[in-house]
């Protein structure tokens, strides 16, 4: 049965330290921010645990396809989501040497011919102001879940570490958006299967000249792999290593990154200096891999905590989303009337979305192998493009086929909970 003691709040107090509520979401990330507001959006009480005190952290995701776009267009808040600091990209390409292969162009699809760089704070920032324009819609920071609290076999709350000690959320529901080092998965004891992945990723940034090239494109050199986020002001740089060599480049001197970032691309030498020491460099540890179950009773996972992404395509961040519209179909209208949760409930989103998963997964496992792993181990004269590749890419409905893909992915997900602004 659904817990008792709901009063007309977003929350009631039971005690002191324990707190029930509908739904509880932890992990303020793309994938918790978005199911938190349309849940509330839909006159479902809910509580989204974050644990930092705030959303800005450095590079996160910010890539939005146009698949977001839609969700953003179809709840009403595109508007004010143009109204945020970004850049929009419509074509991609591969410099190798000194030619700039077109490979994915956006331009010319519908509804909409371009994908969105924002910061991804601005993004949470955005979704957490809208959600708290509903009474429904709870947001606390710097509660980190801690573990599960359950009972006759059933996922009925949280744990949490907040700044007045250890408190407990109890709810219906708790939806893990915990990211790929999910707390709650591990807590639960749920089964992953990892996919690999011959790299990970060093992230940093340089400045940016107006003379520099415009485009947001990938280099391939001699044994070497570099993708340049054209962020106006600075470049946001993704250098490809192999998988596990992060300790052995950051024993060595900065200048050993600096020299080959330079070679790869001449037009950032004149501030390669600006990149001081490897405290400037993050580092991504690539993972690919899914849950073989997104469920157990009274708990779900989604978002990177269910399937964890290659940072190929850029497509984290936008699966997650669409997990969340997905999650927020199946799940506020049985909340909303004090249904029970149930597993075929629960199934329900896992049926839904695990296809389009698999497929980028499938494909991002293939990229990897066919060409990311023979990209980093070319030694000599940079890879070359095949002939008949080349002449394909000349037509922009060829470049419209990854474009397409990325962009708007497989069985998109559209809003069907409606606005409400009552009390529950």
């Amino acid at each position: 049965m659904p817990l008792e003691g709901f009063d007309q709040a977003n929350t009631e107090m039971t005690s002191p330290s324990t707190s029930v509520t509908r739904c509880c979401i932890v992990g303020g990330g793309p994938a918790g921010m978005m199911l938190g507001y349309l849940l509330a959006r839909a006159g479902v009480p809910v509580v989204v645990l974050e644990k930092h005190a705030d959303f800005l952290r450095d590079f996160r995701g910010d890539t939005v396809h146009p698949s977001t776009l839609q969700v953003l267009e179809e709840i009403g808040l595109l508007g004010k989501f143009n109204r945020l600091p970004q850049r929009k990209v419509d074509h991609l390409g591969v410099r190798i040497g000194d030619r700039l292969q077109p490979v994915i162009d956006f331009r010319g699809l519908k509804p909409f011919n371009y994908l969105s760089l924002v910061p991804q704070w601005d993004f949470l920032d955005l979704l957490a102001d809208e959600g708290r324009r509903y009474p429904h819609f709870g947001l606390r920071m710097c509660h980190e879940a801690v573990g599960l609290i359950e009972a006759g076999g059933r996922v009925t709350g949280v744990r949490v570490r907040s700044p007045e000690g250890e408190v407990m959320v109890k709810a219906d529901v708790v939806v893990a958006c915990d990211g790929r080092h999910s707390t709650l998965c591990e807590a639960a004891g749920m089964t992953r299967r990892d996919y690999g992945a011959p790299m990970d990723v060093l992230w940093f940034r340089l400045p940016r000249k107006d003379t520099d090239p415009e485009e947001t494109f990938a280099i391939v050199g001699s044994g070497h792999m570099m993708v340049l986020l054209n962020r106006t002001e600075y470049w946001q740089a993704a250098y490809v290593v192999p998988k596990g060599s992060d300790e052995t480049l950051r024993a060595q001197p900065i200048d050993t990154l600096r020299d080959s970032v330079a070679k790869l691309a001449p037009f950032l030498a004149d501030f390669i200096r600006e990149l001081a020491s490897w405290d400037n460099v993050k580092t991504l540890v690539v993972r690919v891999d899914r849950l073989e179950h997104w469920y157990r009773p009274g708990l779900l996972l989604i978002g990177d905590a269910a399937h964890a992404m290659s940072p190929i395509g850029g497509v984290g961040i936008n699966l997650a989303i669409q997990d969340a519209v997905a999650a927020a179909n199946a799940l506020a209208p049985a909340l909303r009337e004090r249904k029970l949760i149930d597993d075929a409930l629960l199934r329900q989103v896992q049926h839904r979305r695990l296809p389009p998963t698999r497929f980028i997964q499938v494909l991002q496992v293939q990229i990897q192998k066919r060409l990311i792993t023979k990209a980093l181990a070319q030694s000599g004269e940079p890879p070359n493009v095949p002939a008949i590749l080349r002449w394909l890419l000349q037509f922009r409905v060829v470049r419209n086929i990854p474009a397409r893909l990325i962009g708007y992915g497989f069985r998109a997900e559209h809003v069907r909970t409606g606005e409400n602004l009552q009390q529950a």
